[in-house]
């Protein structure tokens, strides 16, 4: 008989924790110490555990991950989208590991200027990652947030885009985001507590100083709370965000003003839930108040904020969830949720039309996409399925015609989008709920008690797993495998009732809902146990 090497064990060292009156013994508290030589001796022994149980599999993982790199276009580029007179551009080419940023003054046809080549930023350094790139109103200056660490913890920098020099002032434990005033030499961030991480201060950082000079703009008291600073999609104004699990409160600044105190937009109440958009003379506001399960949109005029002056626009409706709104000058755009489908609704602001885009899969995935004009009537947006490629289009909300302008190219002449077919089920859990599942296999596949099925779930927070295209997931399904997406309990797949009923007391519901799926799925020889 073979003989297998036996697994670490981790050592038991009591440590008495005291919360709410109540005593907790956590025998391996120990491993929370990161530099403890004892912890890394034992996650060194964990590794080595693992290689040895997996050598046999050393060459079918190679094999595997070949497969699914020859499936991916290396040499790529995104869609342009146009902002503040640019063209803004990102690529990657073969055999690279990492993006590079460009743009293009005001034509398509014009020279690339180069914003950043990862690929030679990263050179010694085992991890990197830039984020928050932020373009200063006049085009001439970018901030910018890198990690090469991987604790998310970043050092935002400023570079000079006509001379390409990188201003000598740093910025130590940022989130990497960074937002510029209108008078392009102030810039806010909001820091992290250098032990629990949490973004809890916003901060004010004037071009050209040392930023130990920095003045602390918002101190975020509460620990249940994070932070974050952003500019509208207007640029009229700075917001600070304020944000927990059930609660958020924001305050504003107009950009041009930088030097003013913050506004507190509506002050925080336990349990109400906002986001604010600017457009013109108002702030359009989606929010639960006054029990909107499900999030209504109301309005309320920039110099009156407070809850007492919010105007209802948006009803809620207890079947459909309002998800998220973009403003253009002559329409809104609604994100919704129905019956667990993703619908884009497009309405005239003179309500002389109101329609949504058609959408004919039940396992499909669409959302807007990046949408920085006010001014344009074209709505860009993404389309994927479970066996569609994704796509990136531009629709024109007056005409009515779409634009494909990119869909991924999945390499290889394999790939047949006709080869693949899906279909939404319902499972009955013990409670008689109804719950959905988003399926895939190749059409050549058979449901038998002898097929092979992988069933994935995500049930928190509220988050939600869409049927989404995966180039991975074809090496499964080529092999004959059913591929499903349990949408349980937890996330807001049908509303946010659905988030709710999966949450504190009723977080049972999350497992069990999965239990429900695979037993319906054995039942219906989909598979078998």
């Amino acid at each position: 008989m073979k003989k297998y090497n036996l697994p670490p064990i981790a050592k038991q060292i009591p440590k008495e924790l005291i919360a709410h009156n109540d005593i907790r013994i956590d025998n391996y508290f120990w491993l929370n110490d990161r530099d403890n030589p004892d912890v890394i001796d034992y996650l060194e022994q964990e590794n080595a555990y693992c290689d040895s149980m997996m050598k046999h599999t050393e060459q079918f993982q190679k094999h595997l991950f070949d497969e699914m790199k020859s499936r991916i276009k290396e040499n790529d580029q995104s869609v342009p989208y146009k902002y503040n007179g640019y063209w803004y551009i990102v690529k990657f080419e073969t055999g690279k590991d990492y993006p590079i940023y460009l743009r293009r003054k005001k034509s398509l046809e014009a020279q690339d200027e180069l914003l950043f080549d990862c690929n030679e930023m990263a050179e010694g350094h085992s991890y990197f990652k830039l984020g928050g790139i932020s373009i200063s109103p006049d085009n001439n200056k970018v901030s910018y947030g890198l990690d090469t660490i991987g604790r998310r913890q970043y050092t935002i920098h400023i570079k000079d885009l006509k001379t390409n020099q990188i201003f000598p002032e740093s910025i130590q434990n940022a989130t990497g985001s960074s937002t510029w005033a209108k008078d392009n030499k102030t810039l806010f961030y909001a820091s992290k507590n250098e032990k629990t991480l949490r973004s809890e201060n916003v901060y004010k950082h004037v071009l050209g100083t040392n930023s130990d000079k920095d003045k602390l703009v918002y101190h975020e008291k509460d620990d249940t709370f994070n932070v974050s600073v952003y500019k509208t999609k207007s640029r009229d104004y700075i917001i600070i965000a304020s944000y927990s699990t059930l609660t958020n409160e924001f305050q504003i600044l107009e950009a041009d003003k930088p030097n003013n105190d913050f506004k507190v937009f509506q002050p925080r109440i336990r349990g109400l839930e906002y986001s604010i958009s600017h457009f013109k003379k108002d702030f359009y506001i989606l929010t639960n108040l006054d029990n909107a399960t499900n999030f209504k949109l109301m309005k309320a005029n920039i110099h009156k904020t407070e809850i007492e002056f919010w105007i209802e626009l948006i009803p809620h409706r207890s079947d459909v969830m309002l998800e998220d709104i973009d403003i253009f000058k002559d329409f809104l755009v609604l994100s919704e949720r129905e019956n667990g489908l993703n619908k884009i609704r497009i309405k005239r602001w003179d309500n002389t039309d109101d329609y949504y885009l058609p959408f004919d899969s039940e396992t499909y995935t669409a959302y807007t996409g990046t949408n920085v004009d006010f001014e344009t009537t074209i709505l860009r947006y993404g389309y994927n399925s479970l066996t569609t490629p994704a796509s990136v289009i531009d629709f024109d909300m007056v005409s009515k015609t779409k634009e494909i302008k990119k869909e991924q190219e999945v390499l290889g002449e394999s790939f047949k989008k006709e080869n693949y077919v899906s279909e939404r089920i319902w499972a009955t859990a013990a409670d008689g709920t109804k719950i959905p599942m988003s399926i895939v296999h190749h059409k050549n596949t058979k449901k038998s008690n002898k097929t092979p099925l992988l069933i994935y779930a995500y049930g928190s927070y509220g988050s939600t797993i869409d049927p989404y295209f995966s180039t991975i997931r074809l090496s499964l399904l080529d092999r004959g495998f059913i591929y499903v997406i349990a949408h349980v309990r937890g996330s807001e797949y049908l509303g946010r009732p659905w988030y709710e009923n999966g949450k504190l007391l009723l977080k049972k519901n999350t497992f069990t809902d999965f239990i429900s799926c695979t037993t319906y799925l054995i039942e219906n020889d989909y598979t078998s146990s």
